[in-house]
C-alpha cells in the first residue's frame, strides 16, 4: 500500500468511529428533551425516570464522540496538509464557526443538564436540556456545510493556489447542502429511536415489563413511522440533486455504464460492478427503474460511467453495495414502522414475540446505514477530494509509507480498546435498564456531596457504583 491509500484508511477508519458518536447523540439529545418536556408538562415520574436512564447513555455516547472527533482534526495538518493549505480559508472558519457556537454551548450547559436537576429550578433544567440538544444541531450544521461545500462548491474564488471565501451565504448554503443537512439529522432520529426501541424490546423478550419500557418502545415505533417515510421522501430529493451535481456518482451507484438509445435505464437490484471489464455482472434488474426513479419517466436517461474518463470513475463496486445496504435498512425500517402501528390495534405493540425480536435485530440498523450512506457520500465523491477543484491525490502531505501504517495499527489497537470499552459500558447500562423512581436517587455529584463530579461520564455511574 502506498502512502495515499494508507492516509484514506486511515482517515475513514476514525470517521467511521466518531461519525456514530455523534449521530447517536444528536437523536438522543432531542429525545432528552422531549422526555423532560412531557415530564414537566404531564408530570409523569415515568418520563423523569427515563430522561435519567438515558442521559447516563448520552454522557458516555458524548464523551466518546468528543474525543473521536479530536483525532480527526489533527488528521487535517498531518495527513493532508496540502488540503489545508489549499481549502484551509473554507473549511478552516467553518470548523471554528462550530467550535464556537455548538461546541461551546453544548459545554456550557451540559454540567447543568447531567449534574445540576437537584441544584437549579426545573425551567432553568430544561433551558440546558433544550441548550444541549440544539447544540449538537448547529454542531451538525456547520459540519455538513463544510462537508457539503466539498462536494458541491461554490462561493469562493481560487487565487494564488488557494481557496477564497468570496460569498459565505453562497459557500455555506451550497447546493447539495439542505438535503445532506435533513438527511443526515433524520438519521440520527431514526438511529436513535432504533437503539430505544432495540432495549425496550430486549426487557420485554427477558419479561421486564413496566411503564417505562412500554413508553420507551411505543415513543420509539411513533418516531420511526414518522421519521423513516419522510427520510425516503429526501432520499429521493437528496438523489436528484445529486445527479444534477455529481453524476459520476449516481452511475456508479447504479451500477449504470452506458445508455441504449430508446431502452431508458433499468434499475439494477443486485449485480457486481467490474470496474476493469467495465460492466456489471450477475445482475438483476427491473427495466426502466432507474429512469422512472431518477428523471420520473420511463425514456429518461442519465449519464453513464462510460461517458467519463476512466481516472474520473469513483469505486462503482463499494458505493453500488453500500448504497444498497443503507436503502435496504431504511425499507425494513419502514416494514418495522408499519409493523408496529398494525400490532397497535389490539393492544399486541408489548406482546409480540416475533415482532419484539425483530424490533431488537434492527437496534443497530440505523448507525449501520448512517455508516454505510456516510461510505456512500465519500468514496462516491472520488477522485476528488473536492469535487472539480481537488484531486485526492494532490491532497495528501508528503509522508512516509511506513509511518502512516505505524499509525494506523496504532490507532486500530488504541480505538478497539478504548471505544471497544466504552460500547461496552453503554451496552451494560442497557441491559440494565430505567429503574423506576431513579430521579430520587440522582443526587450524587455536586458541591457538597460525597463526591464532586467534574467529567460527563461520572453521569453514567450510579450510586451504588460509586460506593
Amino acid at each position: 500500500m502506498d502512502a495515499l491509500l494508507l492516509a484514506r484508511i486511515q482517515f475513514g477508519f476514525t470517521v467511521s468511529f466518531h461519525i456514530v458518536f455523534p449521530g447517536f447523540t444528536i437523536g438522543l439529545a432531542s429525545y432528552l428533551a422531549v422526555l423532560e418536556g412531557l415530564w414537566l408538562k404531564t408530570g409523569r415520574s415515568v418520563y423523569l425516570d427515563l430522561y435519567h436512564f438515558w442521559s447516563k447513555v448520552f454522557a458516555v455516547a458524548f464523551g466518546m464522540g468528543v474525543v473521536s472527533g479530536l483525532v480527526m482534526a489533527y488528521q487535517f495538518g498531518t495527513n493532508w496538509g496540502e488540503f489545508s493549505r489549499f481549502a484551509g480559508g473554507v473549511t478552516g472558519p467553518l470548523l471554528a464557526y462550530e467550535v464556537l457556537t455548538a461546541f461551546f454551548l453544548e459545554a456550557g450547559f451540559l454540567g447543568v443538564m447531567l449534574f445540576g436537576m437537584q441544584r437549579v429550578g426545573p425551567g432553568l433544567h430544561f433551558v440546558s436540556t433544550l441548550a444541549v440538544a440544539v447544540g449538537t444541531l448547529i454542531s451538525a450544521t456547520w459540519i455538513l456545510a463544510s462537508n457539503s461545500w466539498m462536494h458541491t462548491p461554490q462561493g469562493h474564488a481560487v487565487i494564488d493556489g488557494r481557496v477564497v471565501p468570496v460569498d459565505w451565504l453562497a459557500v455555506i448554503f451550497n447546493p447539495s447542502f439542505p438535503y445532506r443537512l435533513v438527511h443526515m439529522v433524520l438519521a440520527a432520529f431514526i438511529a436513535t429511536a432504533l437503539v430505544v426501541g432495540g432495549s425496550a424490546a430486549w426487557h420485554l423478550l427477558k419479561r421486564r415489563d413496566g411503564e417505562p419500557v412500554r413508553v420507551m418502545l411505543s415513543m420509539a415505533m411513533w418516531m420511526l413511522l414518522i421519521a423513516a417515510p419522510l427520510q425516503a421522501l429526501v432520499g429521493d430529493a437528496h438523489g436528484l440533486n445529486t445527479l444534477k451535481h455529481q453524476p459520476a456518482k449516481i452511475a456508479a451507484i447504479e451500477g449504470h455504464w452506458e445508455n441504449t438509445p430508446g431502452e431508458g435505464v433499468p434499475l439494477i437490484l443486485f449485480g457486481w460492478p467490474d470496474m476493469q471489464a467495465e460492466t456489471t455482472r450477475y445482475k438483476l434488474e427491473i427495466p426502466r427503474g432507474a429512469s422512472l426513479l431518477l428523471t420520473h419517466s420511463l425514456d429518461g436517461t442519465i449519464p453513464a460511467l462510460k461517458e467519463f474518463k476512466p481516472e474520473d470513475r469513483p469505486n462503482s463496486t463499494m458505493v453500488f453495495w453500500t448504497f444498497r445496504v443503507m436503502v435496504g435498512l431504511g425499507v425494513l425500517t419502514i416494514a418495522l414502522a408499519l409493523a408496529a402501528l398494525w400490532l397497535r390495534r389490539g393492544g399486541r405493540l408489548f406482546k409480540a414475540r416475533a415482532f419484539l425480536r425483530f424490533v431488537l435485530l434492527m437496534s443497530p440498523a440505523g448507525l449501520l446505514a448512517i455508516l454505510a450512506g456516510w461510505f456512500t457520500t465519500e468514496v462516491g465523491r472520488q477522485p476528488w477530494v473536492i469535487y472539480g477543484l481537488m484531486r485526492t491525490t494532490d491532497a495528501a502531505s508528503p509522508i512516509d509509507a511506513a509511518q502512516l501504517g505505524l499509525s494506523l495499527a496504532v490507532f486500530v489497537v488504541v480505538y478497539c480498546l478504548v471505544f471497544g470499552a466504552g460500547t461496552g459500558y453503554v451496552v451494560k447500562l442497557l441491559a440494565k435498564g430505567p429503574q423506576v423512581d431513579e430521579g430520587h436517587r440522582f443526587t450524587d455529584g455536586g458541591p457538597g456531596q460525597t463526591r464532586n463530579a467534574s467529567r460527563p461520564i461520572s453521569a453514567a455511574i450510579s450510586s451504588g457504583e460509586r460506593g
